[in-house]
């Protein structure tokens, strides 16, 4: 099997446009739309939430920094959560990023609709049959389009496009606050009206942080174009802190003179006079101080949602072209145009998107819904960040490294989550959208992307040989057993052939050939004929006594993995692997592949260590707890086709435990023995519990085992929790005692495995690299060989005992902000606030 050609995209886009780009899609509709919102949960202390927005996005932006330095690859968030958490995760971060970059480009193609119309109702201009909705609905469709092809024509274009549009809205927004500070200079009185300056307290602050969010989020767009941007690795980062630099001043100053400089008509404060105009708020004030205010503004807010939905359609089409080249989403999303080199099918599709949610959808709410998305997005990276950081440590390139790992990841996922769950109450309706749009996106995982992606990676069957009868029941007992060894064979398929007669079950027989990762899979059909003795052998054995049976061979670079597929497809009850004894590896609890196998399948697992030769008059079976019992004691009858020996249910309190915990486990570890015994009558007497008290259990087992004839270890999933025994794990016992050593694994309900496979990669299984993963990394240049190689690099990071004076003086800012309550001293922290802000911009970007 030959690798599929890798689509990339064409680098064509400068510093200055990557950081346009970003600058674009933060300064859009939001700051025309929310300002008079927010103001009015806020007040004067809007211009504080701005700053406190600004203090939690530049803590992600650093995130993305490192990140988009390392890997610059479309799909910017997706593609981070891809290679850093595990299952569903990457899906759901696509999947919501695609749908909030969607939803946000509908916002403003609506917003575009919408100021639009009021210059046509400003100069009394109609057009026949066309007004109120319906206009505002067709013209947000035709900016869509005209994006749509703007996007088409290549990322040059679409640069250039987006940074005429950016400069322009940021020369009339200087307009807007230059007007605005000249007239509170001229009129000092006007700083009174911050006096009150947090009139619903903390709640309205933090609810207007929850509103303005969204318009802080543009810094991720840069990463999305990571793929399209010329030295990603330097050009990255340094456009992430410098667009962050030019506009969190911007939202400041515009607070500031929206609230300052106005005089309304009323008695009412200006910012509830700013709540009562609301999206036209800002507007309104223009109209006060600004020259030729409303016009201006309004062809401001026009540009401001035309290059914002320039670069919501690009983010979005480029995060949709990464998940169809993944075959998250269809192949058709992966193309890319042979002229323009643009994925002109994703940007249909995204645009097809876009349009619907502007059209047909009750946007305020699920526009709420995508800020939740933007939150739980941003929370994925900044765990992603830690697992890759302790994954690949220094063999990426990094053109940048987050300062104060990992206590910055972890400070941002708190506040994301907590900011996420505060949406709840200013929206529970945007909560219902963001859940029904996730659980969506899991029946995609499940039903479409997690199945194709298995069908891309599955090793492939080189050779089926079915022996079942035709009419064979899919839904009948499996027993999967990979053979690779005729000494072997004895010892794994007397026990599969036991399971399946008592279950009328079948048994399928597997072998894989294995081949180096680097070596085309191909290769391993030169070594199909030398299996032959073996499997006829082991064939052999199965059908002479009479179970139905199939052989298959595989090829795999890996064996672990064809053995999980092979249990998956087949969907077993029971794989048998054999054993070779105490692994000499200090990090595997049996071995390095039976481990990765135990926590991939959720069936029930036998592993035998060796055959047993004569029927065994007396067994051991160490226990932790009840839930183990019922399939230890089904398993002697596995592994001996009978129940008559003497069976030793062996467990070991700690000493800690009281005399009325012990005997309560010991009434619920009789009472699962007498239940087995009910079920099987004719082995009433056959066995019996064994209770005694140690700090250290391993030397109480092996004393006990060296008087039995075989050993059944059995363990729950969850048993590295109760570290007082599988701590030291089940090699240490087969290493000391004589006899023969079972393991067993039970079956694993659904639900009940996927959190056990979470918490066991937090645990530790984030570490685990994939081969054919590392190698398509090292390929693209983004992984270094070795480790060697990595230690003779730079290490590109900012002075960290600048960065954190910076970081106390933001902070301090910020309650200098509070505490000055709107008079000198909030106005001293804002200014320091900003210098420490272009400090840090400079000091991040020189150690890029």
């Amino acid at each position: 099997m030959t690798q599929a050609p890798q689509v990339e995209l064409s680098r064509n886009l400068t510093l200055f446009d990557i950081t346009m780009i970003g600058v674009g899609a933060m300064i859009g509709a939001g700051i025309f739309v929310l300002t008079g919102i927010a103001a009015g949960a806020a007040g004067p202390a809007l211009i504080l939430s701005f700053a406190l927005n600004g203090i939690v996005t530049l803590f992600t932006a650093m995130t993305y920094a490192e990140l988009g330095s390392a890997i610059p690859e479309a799909g910017g968030g997706y593609r981070f959560v891809k290679e850093g958490l595990p299952g569903p995760n990457p899906f759901l971060a696509g999947w919501m990023d695609w749908f909030a970059h969607a939803v946000a480009g509908s916002l403003y193609a609506l917003g575009f609709g919408a100021h639009v119309a009021l210059v046509f109702a400003e100069f009394d201009l109609e057009i026949p049959g066309l007004e109120g909705e319906l206009l505002l609905k067709l013209l947000a469709v035709a900016v869509i389009i005209l994006f749509l092809f703007i996007n088409y024509r290549g990322a040059s274009e679409t640069g250039a496009i987006g940074n005429i549009v950016t400069v322009l809205k940021i020369v009339i927004l200087a307009i807007f606050i230059g007007s605005g500070l000249l007239a509170i200079i001229r009129n000092p009185g006007y700083l009174g009206k911050f006096s009150d300056f947090m009139p619903n307290g903390a709640v309205g602050l933090i609810n207007a942080m929850g509103l303005t969010f969204i318009a802080f989020e543009g810094y991720e767009i840069i990463v999305q174009a990571g793929e399209e941007v010329k030295d990603p690795r330097r050009n990255i980062p340094r456009a992430i802190f410098l667009s962050l630099a030019i506009v969190i001043p911007i939202y400041m100053f515009v607070a500031f003179v929206t609230m300052g400089a106005v005089n309304p008509e009323t008695d009412i404060p200006t910012w509830q006079w700013l709540a009562e105009h609301a999206e036209v708020g800002v507007a309104e004030a223009a109209k006060q101080f600004m020259p030729l205010g409303t016009i201006l503004l309004l062809v401001g807010a026009i540009l401001s949602t035309m290059s914002a939905l320039n670069a919501t359609t690009y983010s979005s089409t480029r995060v949709s072209f990464a998940m169809g080249r993944d075959r998250n989403l269809p192949d058709s999303f992966a193309e890319i145009h042979p002229r323009t080199r643009t994925p002109h099918k994703a940007l249909f599709w995204s645009g097809v998107l876009i349009a619907f949610m502007a059209v047909a959808i009750p946007i305020e709410d699920v526009a709420t819904a995508a800020d939740i998305m933007f939150l739980l997005i941003f929370l994925q990276v900044n765990i992603a960040i830690i697992t890759i950081r302790q994954k690949y440590g220094d063999r990426l390139n990094y053109g940048y490294l987050l300062p104060f790992f990992p206590y910055i990841p972890i400070v941002v996922i708190v506040f994301k989550l907590f900011l996420a769950l505060f949406l709840f109450n200013y929206s529970p309706i945007a909560w219902g959208f963001a859940i029904v749009w996730i659980v969506v996106g899991l029946g995609g995982f499940y039903f479409y992307a997690r199945p194709r992606g298995e069908a891309k990676d599955r090793s492939p069957i080189i050779s089926e040989s079915k022996l079942i009868p035709e009419a064979f029941d899919p839904n009948q007992y499996r027993v999967v057993v990979p053979i690779a060894n005729p000494e072997s064979l004895p010892g794994l398929l007397e026990p599969a052939i036991n399971a399946a007669r008592q279950h009328d079950g079948a048994i399928t027989l597997l072998h894989v050939i294995t081949v180096p990762p680097q070596i085309p899979l191909r290769a391993g059909r030169d070594f199909i004929e030398r299996s032959k003795p073996l499997t006829d052998r082991a064939l052999e054995m199965v059908e002479g006594e009479g179970i139905p049976v199939e052989v298959i061979i595989r090829i795999a670079h890996r064996i672990d993995q064809a053995i999980v597929e092979t249990v998956i497809e087949r969907v077993a009850n029971l794989l048998i692997v054999g054993w070779r004894g105490a692994s000499k590896e200090a990090d595997t609890q049996v071995g390095r592949n039976i481990d990765r196998i135990i926590e991939r399948v959720s069936c029930r697992v036998l592993v035998v260590q060796q055959a047993i030769h004569e029927p065994p008059d007396e067994i051991l079976i160490p226990v932790t707890d009840v839930e183990q019992i019922r399939f230890a004691l089904e398993a002697v009858g596995i592994l001996t086709g009978e129940q008559r020996a003497l069976k030793r249910v062996l467990h070991v309190f700690p000493p800690e435990w009281s005399d009325r915990d012990r005997e309560r486990m010991r009434r619920q570890l009789d009472d699962q023995i007498r239940a087995f015994e009910r079920r099987h009558p004719k082995y009433e007497g056959t066995t019996q519990l064994e209770t005694t008290v140690s700090a250290d259990p391993i030397p109480v087992i092996v004393e006990s085992a060296n008087q039995a004839d075989y050993v059944i270890i059995g363990a729950t999933r969850d048993s590295w929790l109760r570290r007082q025994f599988f701590d030291s794990k089940p090699q240490l016992i087969a290493r000391q005692v004589e006899c023969p050593v079972a393991l067993i694994r039970p079956t694993a309900p659904a639900l009940e495995f996927g959190v056990h496979r979470m918490l066991n990669y937090f645990r530790g299984g984030y570490r685990e690299i994939d081969p054919e993963s590392q190698e398509e990394l090292m390929e693209q240049g983004i992984l270094r060989r070795d480790a060697e190689d990595a230690a003779a690099m730079p290490r590109p990071q900012a002075n960290r005992s600048i960065i954190l004076l910076l970081g106390i003086l933001a902070v301090a800012s910020a309650v200098a902000m509070l505490v000055g309550g709107g008079q000198v001293l909030t106005w001293i922290g804002a200014g320091l606030f900003i210098l420490v802000l272009w400090a840090f911009t400079w000091i991040s970007i020189r150690a890029v």
